[in-house]
């Protein structure tokens, strides 16, 4: 981590949870020296960390949340997470988006984070699971007025999840009788091992039933998502055609995706545009 005393909070605070995460631990005068801030600056980081759940104070410093499998964070938790690389990943992303495309979103904020760009492709069918997602659109159409091209937006039912996805067999019904050509996928967790997961049961079975129906699987994951497993798998990765990140997945994690998986597209990286003109 550079010193720098012009960093956002934002960017402080993603620069703390990495350090954290990689080193199972920090204390606050190791933070103020790399940061170079104030004590106060760092304890008042660390103090909106721990109320987004995603670390563990204690006296003079940080650890890790060890997070159960079956442990779901809400929205509003995970909104403030990785905001940049959600960003970069968003943008990248919508690059895959044709006009008149039938494409599916599922929830979550990084997929919230696509929707915002994808407002203006015109004549989408936009299938989601997500009430956040068919939000950004209909607040689009409402700001703007009727206009020619703008998406028409099929919103399944089901039962709402803490992350306000729609699931259970009502969703589940309604997707299957749908096909589209893309689907973008939120995870909660990406590995080798146990491909995608999620800790909730029915959006596990929700989310088989969106890559069923899809022509290809485009999960927009950033690089906190590597290696962590929900209670669920849902799908391996030889199932997903594309992963979409961000430059922090490490250079480990990159080549065994490549193994796996037909494109890596990382966000910010002059090269993923190349990648991405082969899909």
């Amino acid at each position: 981590m550079s010193e720098n005393q012009n960093l956002l909070a934002e960017q402080r605070r993603t620069l703390i949870l990495d350090e954290v995460r990689r080193r199972g631990g920090v204390r606050v005068n190791e933070l103020t020296r790399k940061l170079g801030v104030s004590d106060m600056t760092v304890r008042r980081d660390l103090d909106a960390l721990a109320r987004q759940g995603v670390l563990e104070k204690v006296h003079g410093g940080a650890v890790p949340v060890v997070e159960a499998s079956t442990h779901e964070p809400g929205f509003e938790a995970k909104s403030g997470l990785e905001l940049s690389a959600k960003e970069d990943i968003a943008r990248a992303a919508a690059e895959l988006v044709a006009p008149g495309a039938a494409i599916a979103l599922s929830g979550g904020t990084t997929t919230f984070a696509l929707a915002h760009r994808l407002t203006d492709v015109p004549d989408l069918t936009v299938v989601t699971n997500s009430v956040r997602v068919a939000d950004v659109f209909h607040a689009a159409q409402r700001s703007s007025g009727p206009r020619q091209g703008a998406a028409t937006v099929v919103l399944t039912g089901g039962v709402r999840t803490p992350s306000d996805s729609l699931v259970g067999p009502v969703a589940d019904q309604a997707i299957a009788a749908l096909h589209f050509d893309l689907l973008f996928l939120g995870v909660h967790g990406i590995s080798v091992e146990a491909g995608l997961s999620t800790p909730n049961l029915a959006e596990a079975e929700t989310n088989r039933r969106l890559v069923q129906s899809a022509r290809r699987v485009v999960v927009v994951a950033d690089h906190t998502k590597w290696g962590t497993v929900g209670l669920s798998s849902f799908a391996s990765l030889d199932q997903v055609d594309t992963l979409v990140t961000d430059s922090g997945l490490p250079e480990g994690a990159r080549a065994e995706v490549s193994e796996h998986l037909r494109h890596l597209v990382v966000a910010g990286e002059p090269e993923h545009s190349a990648e991405a003109a082969d899909i």
